[in-house]
């Protein structure tokens, strides 16, 4: 489990610097530009990584795999995204962190409480659950009061990481199989 658990926790960081980054561009084609951004495919893929852990290893693994992740997430932002001469860069930065930590505390949770229930309830719950909150925090504590519609880009955003939770049922139930028997 060790080699997993350091995957799991890697592969969290690495999506939570591609959010990061790829959260600064929005999709300019179809009139979206004030509505979407690209951090919204790659995010959820941090709620299918803690609900694995969650469901596989339990509430204490999947939490450290949220701190383990955080922290390499924030340090690879620092590092590679943010530019310290550019506020808003900054305060992605803080609101990813803040965002990440509670909405990902919030989603192991709810999943534990969940658990028992039909397969699908508990990541579909704490995914819907975990990025609402993430959503509005990180696009509130980032954009605010900058000129950047971040009210409508929030929405937008978290329209695209309803569906793509949806979506990530589908691999939730393939992987899950594969790492009960790692």
């Amino acid at each position: 489990m060790n080699k997993l658990f350091f995957l799991l926790s890697l592969i969290m960081g690495v999506v939570v610097l591609a959010s990061n980054y790829l959260v600064q561009f929005p999709i300019k084609y179809y009139g979206l530009e004030e509505l979407l951004t690209y951090g919204a495919f790659s995010y959820p893929i941090a709620f299918l990584i803690t609900d694995l852990a969650n469901r596989s290893f339990g509430k204490i693994v999947a939490k450290k795999i949220v701190y383990i992740g955080f922290t390499i997430g924030i340090l690879f932002t620092l590092i590679f995204s943010t530019n310290f001469n550019d506020l808003i860069s900054i305060r992605i930065a803080i609101g990813s962190g803040t965002a990440f930590i509670i909405a990902q505390l919030l989603d192991v949770q709810i999943f534990d409480q969940l658990r028992k229930r039909k397969w699908y309830i508990a990541p579909l719950t704490s995914s819907l659950i975990g990025s609402t909150v993430d959503t509005f925090l990180f696009f509130s504590i980032s954009f605010y009061g900058t000129g950047i519609p971040w009210a409508t880009l929030s929405l937008g955003d978290l329209a695209v990481k309803i569906f793509v939770a949806l979506v990530m049922l589908i691999p939730f139930r393939l992987l899950l199989g594969t790492l009960k028997a790692a």
